[in-house]
């Protein structure tokens, strides 16, 4: 039987864990809405953590991994959810000594695009913990390597014209007598010399392409004009080889741009067409507006370049044929020189070739957008005469025009 006592004690034990209650969810109530909206600290820290371009792997004292990020396993430095046992092994070391050491982390094996030197660091984190960091270096090793390739070819390329310059002037002295030898020995200084002129003018310009110079500012071009220019550069080359060389009717294109350096990157497409086709054998070039980018393209029916040397003869230096190159005097640095130029107007290069059948280069350079035509003015308003565009001298040489050559670009040979 309940007595008035013990009710009156229930009904306070009640009232009591009412108040204490609505205290407690007034408090949790009062924190949430002090909280300051957005992310925590440690979800602030967490993102970082997993948005870091370094590969970054915590260990524990057991060299377990507590945290780790995606670009750990894009480094190597997680595979199948354990750690590369060479920071493992270096972590216990860190635990053991409490100071930080670096450590090569680079792939055992090559895997082709994959990062090839990468370089750790491991840090005690205290209570037994490390932290592994990684950096992949492998972009700054190429570019150490491509810059000591490009010192051995120059010196190379140098060598070999001076060498033969040297030789040629001692023959010409120890046949000072003989005028047929002289003047046969001179010929050939004079070929080598011109080479070699034309090997340092071309790294000349190869040098301000790649950011040694500032680059002048751009106008707008006819492409009509470039490709006037270009081939008035490449007819003496073109006879002397017996190559035809064909080109479309005028487009009335324009781009905006250098106009000397596109003449340069145009002649050299030409001037490596014409070098690796056969005599008799007809170029041509085709011009057409595509997609807001216009396509310069140089068609050649030559010897072609196969598929696994059409990534490289953009290059410096590289040669698909190099018997060939040599007789033909070519310095390597054509094509690179056209990659650069392209890529300093916001443009590209593109190839189509097949052994045996030939090659296609297109350059293509984002078109210049015509403004918008002016309103017509009232009626009895003057207005001043339009400035004339200053037209440049037409100075076309032995050329075939056509419209049927390489409608595609190249697509069929």
């Amino acid at each position: 039987m309940t007595t008035p006592v013990s009710l009156a004690l229930a009904i306070g034990a009640l009232v009591a864990g009412a108040v204490v209650g609505y205290l407690v969810a007034r408090a949790r109530t009062r924190r949430e809405e002090a909280r300051p909206p957005g992310p925590t600290v440690a979800e602030l820290l967490e993102r970082l953590v997993r948005s870091s371009h370094n590969g970054v792997v915590v260990l524990n004292r057991f060299g377990d991994m507590v945290l780790h990020n995606p670009r750990a396993y894009e480094l190597g430095l997680v595979k199948v959810n354990q750690a590369d046992p060479r920071a493992r092994v270096a972590a216990e070391q860190v635990a053991e000594t409490d100071e930080p050491v670096e450590i090569d982390l680079s792939p055992l094996e090559a895997r082709g695009r994959q990062p090839e030197a990468v370089l750790g660091q491991v840090r005690p984190l205290g209570d037994g913990f490390t932290v592994v960091e990684a950096v992949d270096h492998s972009e700054a090793i190429r570019l150490e390597a491509v810059r000591r390739d490009f010192v051995a070819n120059v010196s190379h390329e140098l060598k070999t014209p001076v060498g033969a310059i040297a030789l040629l002037t001692e023959a010409v002295l120890d046949a000072a007598e003989d005028v047929e030898e002289v003047r046969r020995f001179g010929g050939k200084i004079l070929r080598e010399s011109t080479r070699l002129g034309q090997l340092v003018t071309e790294l000349i310009a190869l040098s301000r392409l790649q950011g040694a110079e500032r680059l002048p500012d751009l106008n707008v071009v006819e492409v009509d004009a470039v490709v006037r220019e270009a081939l008035g550069r490449t007819t003496l080359s073109a006879e002397s080889a017996d190559i035809r060389i064909t080109t479309d009717t005028p487009s009335g294109l324009l781009i905006e741009g250098d106009r000397t350096l596109l003449v340069t990157a145009l002649s050299n497409l030409l001037e490596n067409a014409v070098a690796y086709s056969p005599a008799g054998s007809p170029v041509s070039i085709s011009r057409r507006l595509a997609d807001g980018m216009v396509e310069i393209a140089v068609t050649d029916r030559g010897i072609g370049i196969a598929e696994e040397e059409q990534q490289r003869v953009f290059e410096r230096f590289y040669r698909a044929d190099k018997a060939r190159s040599r007789a033909t005097g070519g310095t390597g640095l054509g094509l690179a020189i056209v990659k650069h130029v392209a890529a300093n107007h916001g443009g590209s290069v593109g190839l189509w070739s097949r052994p045996g059948t030939g090659s296609t280069f297109t350059l293509r350079i984002p078109a210049h957008v015509r403004p918008e035509p002016a309103p017509e003015p009232a009626k009895g308003s003057k207005t001043s005469p339009a400035p004339r565009q200053e037209k440049t001298p037409e100075r076309t040489p032995r050329l075939v025009v056509t419209g049927q050559d390489s409608p595609d670009h190249g697509g069929n040979l």
